[in-house]
């Protein structure tokens, strides 16, 4: 099996964060140990760092300083260019871009805030996915 392309919506992100055993929390492993590739841009990184650091959600700024670490370093940087496809949230374009330009998957656990597509999957779908394609 090849090496899965995805791209991570912010709240794959805080969720694995918050909680080390849900699907998130094991997607974010299988980064981590190279069985997916994650891709990203500046603008990514800048919403990853903006959400991570947030006082409320109670994530430990040596958790986000790994997180983020860890996307710089294992994950793979594109440049993105913005579409036109209509979108139902306009914040969350540049994650639907990247996953087309990357050829990857977009994780996310708000579905509705993208157009319905093949490759924007649920952690859980993903998931599946994969367990179908072994």
């Amino acid at each position: 099996m090849s090496i899965r392309r995805v791209v991570f919506d912010t709240n794959v992100i805080v969720s694995a964060s918050l909680s080390r055993n849900g699907n998130p929390a094991n997607i974010y492993k299988m980064f981590l140990t190279g069985t997916i590739a994650l891709f990203y841009c500046e603008e990514i990184l800048a919403e990853y760092v903006d959400v991570l650091y947030r006082p409320h959600l109670k994530i430990l700024p040596s958790d986000a300083d790994i997180i983020m670490a860890a996307v710089r370093q294992h994950g793979k940087k594109v440049i993105v260019t913005p579409s036109i496809s209509p979108m139902p949230d306009e914040d969350d374009r540049v994650f639907y871009d990247i996953a087309k330009i990357a050829g990857a998957f977009l994780i996310t656990g708000n579905i509705k805030h993208y157009p319905s597509e093949k490759f924007i999957l649920t952690p859980s779908a993903f998931l599946e996915l994969l367990e179908n394609d072994s």
